[in-house]
């Protein structure tokens, strides 16, 4: 077993030094022309001491184009590499202006009787387009004609391509392959030598080149299930449903490219890919290589859609299910509008914003917010504390953003003290007394005693800020009564006083957000730059522009809305987070891709009724993914016992495979940690990949310390952090615990034991009653 490991390695490290020793070629040649765009400006500015009008006119000109030619270069230098494709070989011999065949389809003998084939062309992808010394192309720009298949390919319509490659890469380091198969029936040879296939590519070749007819059936219709999908017209909603390894996720990030290529310009607005957990996205990243300089497409973890937010803890099960609640919207209502009365309402500068002040300034002393007193006609005006209960309850009657309501409060306060002055008795003249009022406002209104009582009395309220005070028991019971019991409010209020936020915290501020609203902040004028006046050769010099990293992030930063919304793992959103995500799909078309029978929220149906109201009226396309290439039949077998329990009447997905090796089962002999250890050990011997250990959520720091020293290849996760994942074995850590930590705790299980695609184990505690053989109670027939 240990050959086998170091085989498979050897291919993997074999195939990342392949891709290295191609992206050296290619920052050697990018080094190159470089060097050519600088000579040419030296050389331009030679030309330039001619002195002639027509010397000096062709100067300017060739310093432009060797200059936009050396800034692009520049900016484009790093991290552009991401894809490759390898062809089978074309109709005819022609090629394109970047130095590829242009044919789409195969020779007619480009595949022989026996289903082998040589690959007969290799296209690298990516940000731009770079020849060799010999006019051949290095990399193709992936907007170009040629780079299309690389996104427009699939199993069912592959064209000439055999093998799609993903590339991740940083700087001028590779760090990881995966492969997907077009043709998982073909044996290709490159240059001598069988196509390698790393990754998920490698279970498509091993099912693809079985000799049976059953098999290549299976293949046949998970290619075309998936294809299905991917290929499905973007309008509307298209709604995925799929048990676990069914190949969801995939499918998912396939249909992005897709669509992202297949209609550039309607989806300029971004794709936002939205993942459950930041352990998912991390997966994600690595399949779905970012597609040019526009940063169309963002990937995010549901606890980091809130700009400046970022969920670094979880809530307990029962703290989760209030917070996720649709009955949080009425809390929060309250809460934005009784933060305002609080005694330290939270101001912005509170909450981390930026403050200008001095800060050796002595603080300015307390403002009382019962009394507003100003002097105006030679007189001294009040208003009492019923007098300002009455205009803040005037104000907050509309449904208006609390921030946005501050003008509005703004001009009752003024009409209130107005009324006071008994100014309307002064002038019978329209145009006299209403004179007289814009002066009295003007003259009030500029008071210091007045802006500083309103920004005490209304102050810029921040969700941060609102959150911190929900922290308060008091306060939440007032403003949850009715809509909360009191151990809920106590809980809640508990977990509000830690730092860390949660991922329900996080929808919990991205909906505050909107009711509280965000004031227009005037625009800083552009100062005067001398150089600006300057004429000559630095008019025609392109300035430093913006790098396409640099470009994706404040694209990123500032958009709100997408064209495009992909949801994975959609079964899991609370309908406070279906609110979050919907806000930032309101005019978009959607991807929907879940698995009820996987879904950790408690109450699906409150959950299913904020997802429709987040999608709205949009007709809906739905389709069902049937085939788990991911299970051995085995460790299927097992999991849809649990199934029978967590969700009734449903059926698993279809296993395509069986290995033989069934899961093993182990009752703790002396201690939960070294049995744990042991097996996991044991595991890694017998795996080439990956081992995954799988336990409570409240356990996830003991398994960090119990695995510690075993080597990267073994991971400890939570089972709520487990979903949409897979490693090549994993232990699974007493079932009973798992499906006892929430309601919704069987079909968290469920997803546990279908994480592997080669061995399980499964180690029971006491709670879980194993039997003579270690099985436990839940798992026995």
């Amino acid at each position: 077993m240990a050959a086998q490991d170091a085989a498979v390695d050897s291919v993997r490290d074999r195939e990342i030094g392949v891709e290295q020793d191609h992206l050296d070629q290619v920052y050697r040649r990018l080094e190159e022309k470089i060097h050519e765009a600088e000579f040419l400006m030296n050389d331009a500015a030679q030309r330039g001491q001619v002195g002639t009008p027509g010397a000096l006119a062709e100067r300017d000109a060739q310093v432009f184009r060797a200059g936009v030619h050396l800034n692009r270069l520049n900016n484009e230098f790093e991290d552009f590499l991401f894809g490759r494709i390898d062809l089978l070989h074309g109709k005819d011999g022609k090629k394109g202006p970047d130095g590829a065949f242009t044919s789409v389809e195969p020779a007619d003998d480009a595949v022989r009787e026996d289903l082998t084939a040589d690959i007969g062309e290799t296209l690298h992808i990516g940000r731009i387009g770079v020849l060799d010394s010999d006019y051949a192309p290095l990399v193709i720009d992936w907007r170009a004609p040629a780079a299309a298949p690389f996104y427009r390919s699939t199993p069912k319509d592959p064209g000439r391509v055999v093998r799609r490659r993903v590339i991740r890469s940083k700087g001028r380091q590779v760090l990881g392959v995966e492969d997907d198969l077009m043709r998982p029936e073909l044996t290709a040879h490159l240059d001598g030598d069988r196509l390698a296939v790393i990754g998920d590519g490698a279970l498509m070749a091993a099912l693809g080149q079985a000799r049976s007819h059953t098999m290549r059936d299976i293949v046949s219709s998970i290619q075309a299930e998936q294809d299905l999908v991917i290929r499905a017209p973007a309008a509307s909603v298209t709604e995925v449903a799929g048990g676990p390894g069914t190949g969801k996720t995939a499918v998912a990030l396939h249909r992005a490219a897709y669509l992202l290529y297949q209609d550039r310009r309607r989806y300029a607005g971004g794709i936002l890919i939205v993942s459950p957990t930041p352990l998912l996205v991390s997966y994600t990243e690595g399949v779905l290589p970012s597609l040019g300089e526009e940063g169309q497409v963002a990937i995010r973890a549901l606890g980091s859609l809130v700009d400046g937010a970022e969920a670094t803890t979880y809530d307990e099960p029962g703290v989760a299910r209030v917070k996720g609640s649709s009955r949080m919207l009425k809390v929060l209502r309250n809460a934005a509008r009784g933060a305002l009365e609080s005694p330290g309402a939270p101001r912005a500068e509170e909450a981390g914003q930026l403050s200008f002040g001095d800060p050796e300034e002595e603080p300015p002393q307390a403002v009382r917010t019962d009394l507003l007193r100003v002097v105006a006609f030679g007189a001294r005006l009040e208003l009492e504390a019923g007098d300002l209960q009455r205009v803040r309850n005037t104000v907050l009657s509309g449904t208006a953003p609390v921030n946005l309501l501050r003008p509005r409060a703004r001009k009752l306060l003024l009409d209130a003290l107005w009324a006071k002055s008994n100014g309307r008795a002064r002038y019978t003249d329209p145009e006299l007394a209403a004179e007289l009022r814009s002066t009295f406002d003007d003259d009030v209104s500029d008071e210091d005693s007045f802006l500083a009582f309103l920004d005490a009395w209304w102050p810029e309220l921040t969700p941060r800020g609102v959150l911190a005070e929900m922290a308060d028991e008091k306060r939440l019971a007032r403003w949850a009564r009715r809509v909360l019991n009191p151990r809920e409010v106590r809980q809640v209020a508990r977990s509000l006083r830690r730092e860390e936020l949660s991922v329900h915290d996080v929808a919990l501020l991205d909906e505050l957000q909107l009711l509280l609203g965000t004031p227009a902040r005037p625009r800083k004028k552009r100062e005067y730059d001398p150089l600006d006046a300057l004429t000559g050769l630095e008019e025609l010099m392109p300035q430093r522009e913006e790098t396409q990293w640099e470009r994706a992030e404040r694209l990123a930063a500032e958009r709100t809305e997408y064209a495009h919304v992909i949801v994975d793992e959609a079964q899991d959103l609370t309908p406070m987070q279906w609110r979050m995500v919907g806000r930032r799909g309101r005019t978009a078309t959607w991807t929907i891709v879940g698995d009820a029978a996987q879904s950790s929220w408690t109450d699906p149906a409150e959950a299913a009724a904020a997802r429709d109201e987040a999608l709205g009226s949009r007709p809906r396309r739905k389709f069902e993914l049937t085939v788990n290439y991911r299970n051995p039949a085995e460790i299927a077998e097992l999991a849809a016992k649990v199934l029978a329990l967590a969700a009734p009447g449903m059926r698993s997905p279809r296993a395509v495979r069986s290995t033989g090796v069934v899961p093993r089962f182990v009752a703790v002999r002396d201690d939960l940690e070294s049995s744990v250890r042991e097996e996991a050990g044991r595991l890694l011997e017998q795996v080439e990949g990956t081992v995954g250990v799988v336990v409570a959520m409240n356990r996830r720091a003991q398994a960090r310390r119990w695995l510690a020293g075993l080597g990267e290849r073994v991971v400890a996760l939570g089972s709520l952090e487990a979903k949409g994942l897979e490693y090549d074995a994993t232990v699974v850590v007493s079932p009973a615990e798992i499906a006892e930590e929430s309601p919704a705790g069987l079909r968290v299980l469920y997803v546990a034991l279908t994480r592997a695609t080669q061995q399980l184990t499964v180690v029971s505690g006491k709670r879980d009653a194993p039997d003579g053989n270690g099985v436990p109670a839940l798992l026995r027939d």
